[in-house]
């Protein structure tokens, strides 16, 4: 099991590391997470530099994959030669965008008549590439989910591990991250906006 997490130049670190931070609570020999990255290293908004850990090509390839948000998305999107590396498929793949990674997947064509969730900076953008935006933290449809806010990326997560492996798991990871005299209620928040998009049975990608 591959996941990838879509990182640019100027991304923002809450997006690709909290999300990185939890799909790793899940302990498995066959489960790995990455950076994925167009450039072997990556600067975030606030000067962060991280190595990248899988190329986009890999990306491109793995089981489900995770677009993060950054300063600069609108210089991605814009950059015809690095949109063309990202054949993503969610035919085949778990697909998520984070706050302007919605941007991504709207430009790539794969939210046609589908509502998303977004930042509020973000928002116009989305809206102007023809797609609806929600007023909510979390949409999901199918294999695509889309959330909106940097503290809404362990719902993406967790929405993720829930598919991929089992509710349970899922509940466990966010508990792990959760405030210490808030867990149960922090976990029981996130199920509530996370469950509505959930199968009964994991993802077959």
């Amino acid at each position: 099991m591959h996941i990838a997490i879509l990182t640019f130049e100027g991304y923002n670190e809450l997006d690709s590391l909290i999300a990185l931070g939890v799909l790793n609570r899940i302990k498995k020999p066959d489960w790995r997470v990455t950076i994925a990255s167009p450039a072997h290293r990556v600067r975030s908004m606030n000067g962060v530099v991280i190595e990248s850990m899988a190329t986009l090509e890999e990306a491109s390839a793995a089981d489900a994959v995770l677009v993060g948000s950054g300063s600069q998305t609108r210089e991605v999107v814009a950059d015809p030669t690095l949109m063309a590396r990202l054949r993503l498929d969610p035919s085949r793949q778990l697909l998520a965008g984070q706050c302007s990674g919605t941007l991504v997947l709207a430009k790539l064509g794969l939210l046609d008549g589908v509502p998303a969730c977004t930042d509020l900076t973000t928002k116009p953008w989305v809206q102007a590439a023809g797609v609806n935006v929600l007023n909510q933290p979390l949409f999901a449809k199918g294999n695509i989910a889309t959330a909106g806010g940097c503290l809404a990326s362990p719902y993406l997560a967790a929405w993720m591990i829930a598919r991929l492996e089992s509710v349970e798991a899922a509940e466990e990871a966010l508990y792990y991250v959760a405030p210490v005299g808030e867990k149960e209620a922090y976990v029981a928040n996130a199920m509530r906006n996370i469950t509505p998009y959930l199968h009964t049975e994991p993802a077959t990608v």
